[in-house]
């Protein structure tokens, strides 16, 4: 966002809501990807990649280390972004990921980002 004001010119001092800027930008430039779907579909074909291929990252992702996870709250896995974004448990992953096409079909329809929930302020 602070990309997209600084190209349009402007100020936090203005008192434009995000919505609005994000609007600005659509006008300007014309529909195009969110960021945070082109972040979910290069993890899910990465993903992919790396479950059908023999290697050290396989075995990274899929292995386990010794010891328990820290105290407090816990930072996300990509196994838990994974299972979050498919809905899928890790081994129908791991099944689907196998079988290329089943796959991409996997990544296009989890790639999507989800609407925001409009605030309360924004439905009257």
């Amino acid at each position: 966002m602070r990309c997209y004001r600084r190209q349009l010119g402007i100020s936090y001092e203005d008192h434009i809501t995000n919505e609005e800027v994000s609007r600005r930008i659509e006008n300007a430039i014309g529909p195009h990807i969110d960021l945070l779907t082109i972040v979910r579909q290069r993890k899910l074909k990465w993903y992919g990649h790396t479950t059908r291929s023999p290697g050290l990252a396989k075995t990274i992702m899929q292995g386990t280390v010794n010891g328990g996870r820290r105290r407090g709250g816990q930072k996300k896995r990509w196994e838990d972004n994974i299972r979050e974004w498919t809905g899928l448990e890790l081994r129908n992953t791991l099944r689907k990921a196998e079988d290329r096409e089943k796959w991409k079909a996997v990544v296009r329809r989890s790639a999507a980002a989800p609407r925001r929930i409009p605030n309360l302020r924004n439905r009257c």
